[in-house]
């Protein structure tokens, strides 16, 4: 099969686009004939390696990579099942994570994949796993938003946020965006009460407090995000597109962690848990029309170095997917 392989950490150059063997299933395990697949903040962060105390936990592999074959998560039609699966079954029409999506096939265990929605296309049901879980975290979960709570969403037209956005609001929350002039358009679309552009206003300046902040960004100081929070509002921290080779995103979690201790305030960081309750909730906000996963662009999969440096420059609008048959 083709694939798009990683035999060292390094810049979206060292990918090779390669012939290699298909996975085996397992006996819990289905194997996915992949038509799409999303490009995350995740993917860049395997890719080069870091931070570098993430190779000493073991998420990322530490002199190579974990997984030769790169891409987390996708959308496909099931093309075996494994002799304990009951649930799945070949020629069903899926979305989850998957153990090397960028490639024609590619592996999953049968609780990690959900039914695509027939009102979307696999592209569609591609950029919907990682981004449209998370966002139902920090929303749902760590955020705990009510109707008619103000929410504000920092990085609000990027993968997460364009999601998170649509879930705020079809929780009744009222819902500010924070972007940049060119997506000032598209957040409003997406049911934004309130959009900021972020070159022209300071949503940290403390000129008007929200209940739940989700921070999708990661580039202010903490003390001036608190600024924008009620005095028992709820920061969500979602770091995983932050910088640093040494600690990036774990540095900023603990951070949070150790302020939310002596404040008032709940800051609270961004679990990733694996559930597929919560994948299947998010399905079905998009069967029932209150949902809409928002797409920038497709690479195809011979270009997934190029679809990954635009996603690292961090102005995609929405999210990037591979489109693989």
């Amino acid at each position: 099969m083709k694939a798009i392989v990683q035999e060292r950490f390094g810049p979206p150059d060292v990918l090779q686009f390669v012939d290699t063997d298909p996975p085996q299933v397992g006996p819990d395990d289905v194997v996915v004939r992949v038509h799409a697949a999303a490009l995350n903040p995740y993917d860049w962060h395997m890719l080069r390696g870091d931070p570098y105390v993430a190779r000493l936990m073991g998420g990322v592999g530490l002199t190579r990579p974990k997984h030769r074959v790169a891409g987390a998560d996708g959308a496909g039609v099931v093309e075996a099942v494994g002799d304990d699966v009951r649930d799945v079954r070949p020629g069903d029409e899926v979305l989850g994570w998957f153990e090397g999506s960028f490639a024609e096939y590619a592996r999953a265990t049968a609780d990690r994949v959900v039914p695509k929605p027939a009102n979307l296309t696999f592209e569609e049901a591609a950029a919907v796993p990682m981004a449209g879980e998370t966002a139902l975290r920090a929303i749902r979960d760590v955020g705990r938003v009510q109707a008619g709570d103000r929410v504000l969403i920092n990085g609000a037209a990027g993968g997460v946020g364009s999601f998170a956005v649509q879930i705020a609001v079809a929780l009744g929350a009222e819902v500010t965006g924070v972007c940049s002039t060119r997506n000032v358009d598209l957040v409003r679309s997406l049911g934004a009460a309130h959009v900021i552009d972020y070159g022209v206003d300071d949503f940290t300046d403390g000129s008007r407090r929200y209940d739940v902040l989700l921070d999708n960004v990661g580039g202010r100081p903490l003390g001036r995000l608190r600024r924008a929070l009620t005095p028992t509002g709820t920061l969500v921290a979602n770091a995983g597109g932050s910088p640093g080779h040494l600690f990036g995103p774990i540095g900023a979690i603990l951070r949070v962690v150790a302020v939310n201790g002596i404040v008032r305030q709940r800051l609270r960081p961004l679990p990733s848990p694996w559930r597929r309750d919560d994948l299947l909730a998010v399905t079905q906000l998009i069967e029932a029309g209150r949902v809409v996963p928002v797409l920038d662009r497709t690479f195809p999969l011979a270009d997934t170095a190029a679809g990954l440096r635009h996603v690292e420059a961090g102005h995609a609008r929405g999210k990037v997917v591979i489109s693989v048959a």
